[in-house]
This record gives C-alpha cells, structure tokens and sequence, in this order.
C-alpha cells in the first residue's frame, strides 16, 4: 500500500478532472446546439424546419439537465474536507476491503496507477450505502458475498 494521504490527494484529483471534463464537454455541446438554433434560417419547408428546431430544443433540455447533474457532481467533490480523518466511512473515505477497495466521493470510475486499483464511487450507490457509516473490522454483504472492511482512512 502507498501512502494514504497521498493516494487520497491523487483521488482527489481524478474526481475533480474527471467532473471538469464532463462540464467541459456538456458546455461544448450545449453551445454547438445554441450555435444551430441561431444559424438555422426558415427554409420553405417550414414543418421540417420547426421540427429541427424542436429536436434541438430537446436535445439542449437534455444537455441542460446533464450539466445540472454534473455540476452537482462537482458541489459534492468539493465539498469534502481532504484534511479530516475519520473512523467511521463517510463522503471522502478511503475505504480498504477483502474485495476491492473504494473512494467515497462521485462515480468517476477506476482509478489505477502502479501500486492500487480504487474505484470512486458516491454515497448513494448500492456499495456507498452499505458501507457508509461502517468502520475497520466491520464488514456487508454484498451479491451474497462477505465483505471485509480492513481499513478506513
């Protein structure tokens, strides 16, 4: 295992990338969208016209709700005190098991470097919720599997 603060900063970090590319990318999106609205001029096929214009309408109602989702991603992120330490599993824990080891922040995926594999996952995943609130020496079931909480940092 390599240092824990460390690993945490490193996490830390992979969550914030991970959701800044996310608003980065909806952004972009989002303003080729609004690029097309205002490009777009009335054709003689004025129904096939509106039509597009609606679609996009939509599509831009979709990618405002994304954006939404991701900035709440980011509120949670940053919300974490990377200083605190606590016994008990909790938003920014870094948690050990028998099975895989996780990251309590967002659902950012895996993260894999030379020496350990941690997934990020937030509180309300079906894992989040069992494990929040556990300590070392605790342990959940999970696919009808045991599970082992060997450390919390």
């Amino acid at each position: 295992m390599q240092d824990q603060k460390k690993l945490k900063k490193e996490l830390f970090q992979f969550c914030e990338i991970f959701v800044s590319n996310k608003i980065e990318t909806i952004k972009a999106n989002l303003s080729s969208i609004q690029e097309a609205l205002t490009s777009e001029t009335k054709s003689s096929a004025g129904d096939k016209h509106e039509t597009g214009r609606a679609m996009l309408q939509i599509e831009r109602e979709k990618l405002g709700e994304r954006l939404k989702v991701a900035e709440e991603m980011g509120n949670t992120l940053f919300s974490i005190n990377q200083g605190e330490e606590s016994i008990r599993i909790g938003l920014g824990s870094l948690v050990f098991t028998s099975n895989n080891n996780f990251y309590i922040a967002i659902p950012s995926g895996l993260y894999s470097n030379q020496v350990e594999k941690v997934y990020c996952i937030s509180l309300q995943s079906p894992i989040g919720n069992l494990l929040f609130g556990k300590a070392k020496g605790d342990f959940f079931e999970f696919n009808g599997k045991r599970v082992d909480i060997l450390s919390v940092e």
